[in-house]
């Protein structure tokens, strides 16, 4: 096409993680709808492997599961070794695994801290140095895609851990993004808002976080899990291929205020 580069992404090898279940489960599946094959890592192979059989069974997308505790920084070699073994060389790493304990900034306790601050930014910065070495040994293209958050832009309460792992996780991408712009690698980061997940139904049992949550949004809704997908595709695709060290908000308006 002469002005549309598209958003297909056959060909492309990608990789999730924290793809078992809820956002990682639809961005894995969105991926492969768009013609990648999505190799899927998360800590739960049973989960892993049904995620992998889905897609199989109602599209024929190709997925291949891989067991792997992401805290375990040592081990990402060894992975992303795997992966290119028996799936290919990686196009494209979405570090979607991450969570959130809500805590008071008078509460949180150094094993919180640590925890979160290990899964959301460091295992990051690792499996996607892990990933930018090889594709820049190989002088080949990339896109890593990290999921941030709205709250990477603004404070929200009981959050004092995350909005420090998810604003340095947006800020580390951005160095990514300068240092490997001219090898061809994009490096963008996806900030939803509150999106209905497993996970936020768990958050949301505070109801006045609730409250306050559904008050600040200007659509007057959650974010849905596919939206979030949608804005990763894009950024995978060669329809992106200006767009790097961007934090890519999926908010509903939250930070337009």
């Amino acid at each position: 096409m002469r002005y549309f580069p598209g958003f297909r992404l056959d060909n492309k090898i990608a990789v999730v993680t924290g793809a078992s279940k809820g956002l990682g489960e639809t961005i894995a599946h969105s991926l492969a709808e768009s013609g990648a094959t999505v190799a899927i890592v998360a800590r739960d192979k049973a989960l892993l492997e049904q995620v992998a059989r889905t897609a199989k069974e109602e599209y024929g997308g190709r997925m291949f599961p891989f067991q792997a505790d992401l805290i375990d920084t040592h081990g990402f070699d060894r992975l992303v070794s795997r992966i290119e073994d028996e799936v290919g060389a990686i196009d494209i790493l979405v570090n979607n695994a991450g969570t959130n304990i809500q805590q008071s900034a008078t509460d949180v306790d150094e094993q919180t801290w640590d925890y979160l601050l290990d899964l959301n930014l460091k295992s990051v910065f690792f499996l996607s140095q892990a990933v930018g070495r090889r594709m820049l040994d190989a002088r080949r293209p990339g896109r890593i895609i990290n999921i941030a958050s709205q709250i990477g832009e603004v404070g929200f309460y009981k959050r004092s851990a995350y909005a420090a792992s998810k604003g340095g996780l947006v800020h580390m991408s951005k160095v990514m993004a300068i240092e490997w712009a001219e090898q061809g690698i994009r490096v963008n980061c996806v900030g939803p808002t509150f999106v209905d997940t497993p996970l936020l139904k768990i958050a949301f049992q505070d109801r006045e976080i609730a409250d306050e949550v559904m008050r600040r949004i200007p659509i007057k809704r959650l974010g849905r899990a596919s939206e979030v997908a949608t804005a990763v595709v894009y950024l995978a695709s060669e329809g992106a291929d200006l767009v790097t060290g961007h934090h890519l908000l999926v908010d509903g308006g939250w930070t337009a205020q």
